[in-house]
């Protein structure tokens, strides 16, 4: 990675910073111009994740302070945190809160810690399907999303380990272990974007209770979530690690097999050259996060790296671009996509290519980010002394 390129990574993460505040933040395309009262949420969170990463990698203030800023426009000093309700039962909003582990850590704050068992409080009560996963939102009854698993277990793992002497961790491995069960497809080794208990969902098929396609950013999700809850389970429950690694690298090897030549992957995955079919940015840079940290991590062979880092320069190739007047670009990240709800998203081939494609939007934007930390890190690492 040359170093104008990283130049210009940090001068986009900057702008969108600097044109961004905890009520408008120009990355949630979902409230960004619309109006709207922006509110604790996964988008959000994501993105903040990522800002704290580049203060880590590169020890700049203006990233803390600007995480900070921001997550404290939410969280009160007696650990409320504005606009949240636990009862509101949407894992979404359980992620946002994976930020508050480093301020606490760096910061001694107790609002953190006790917006920390806020959130957890939630899980305590979360509705549960019979075989023990949490519903996706209480409005989404007996059905587990993929989304859902990054949304929640890492901060439920974490949150376990650091606080609760490990008592949840138990209860977090078996809820990976049952959407192997119930969402994987046996066939090509990838999963299915949703799956209802219930089976009473149009969109289920009235056996598997499984939705029909394989969405990117859903097994982008899943990935992510694999690894960072690999990360945050102690190294004292080895076999639960070796569970979620060895699920990791099964997912993996399924997914390189739909891998486009150009290094990125198709939005409903296993259909790549279907006309209305496109190369997607948020799942491809999800899946090359998980795929370059798991590296980094020791939980997949240093092999798997170059499709990690196949997965980033095909994103920098196809949709990042830089313009004569050095306006900066991510392009062709999904906004959303779900299923059922009011819009009766059924997870049909045609469902998930009909949603709006955006730029610059931090489902996209974070991943990416973090993907590009991930190459950095590695090229770190890799460097011949001496020479550049």
């Amino acid at each position: 990675m040359d170093a104008m390129l990283k130049k210009q990574i940090g001068d986009y993460v900057e702008y969108l910073l600097a044109e961004s505040t905890a009520e408008a933040p120009l990355w949630n395309k979902e409230i960004a111009g619309k109006g709207k009262q922006n509110k604790w949420n996964y988008i959000d969170g994501c993105m903040i994740m990522a800002v704290l990463s580049m203060y880590k990698n590169t020890g700049k203030k203006l990233y803390f302070d600007a995480a900070k800023n921001f997550i404290d426009y939410f969280v009160k000093e007696d650990g409320s945190i504005f606009t949240y309700d636990p009862k509101e039962y949407n894992l979404d909003n359980i992620n946002e809160a994976r930020n508050l582990f480093f301020l606490y850590d760096e910061t001694g704050e107790e609002k953190y810690r006790k917006a920390l068992d806020l959130v957890r409080s939630q899980l305590d009560t979360q509705p549960r399907i019979k075989e023990g996963n949490f519903w996706h939102k209480d409005i989404y009854e007996n059905q587990v999303w993929l989304d859902g698993l990054f949304m929640a277990q890492p901060f439920y793992m974490t949150y376990e380990t650091k606080f609760n002497k490990m008592e949840g961790c138990g209860d977090s491995i078996k809820q990976f272990k049952n959407v192997v069960k119930r969402m994987r497809d046996e066939k090509t080794g990838l999963y299915y974007h949703g799956y209802d208990e219930s089976r009473k969902m149009y969109w289920a098929d009235p056996e598997t209770g499984k939705s029909p396609n394989f969405w990117l950013r859903a097994m982008g999700w899943f990935a992510l979530a694999l690894v960072d809850t690999c990360e945050a389970t102690s190294e004292m429950l080895y076999a639960e690690k070796r569970f979620l690694s060895d699920t990791f690298r099964d997912l993996v090897d399924a997914l390189i097999k739909y891998q486009d030549e150009s290094g990125m992957f198709w939005q409903v995955v296993d259909q790549g050259g279907r006309e209305g079919n496109y190369l997607e940015t948020s799942g491809t840079a999800l899946i090359a996060t998980a795929i370059l940290k798991a590296v980094r991590l020791d939980y997949i062979p240093e092999s798997y790296a170059q499709y990690g880092e196949k997965a980033f320069n095909g994103i920098i190739d196809k949709y990042f671009s830089v313009s004569e007047n050095g306006e900066i670009n991510l392009g062709g990240i999904c906004l959303v996509a779900g299923l059922g709800g009011k819009q009766h998203r059924d997870g049909s081939f045609e469902y998930y290519i009909s949603e709006p494609v955006v730029e610059n939007e931090s489902k996209g934007v974070a991943p990416f980010i973090m993907a590009y930390l991930e190459v950095a890190a590695r090229e770190d690492i890799n460097r011949v002394p001496g020479k550049e």
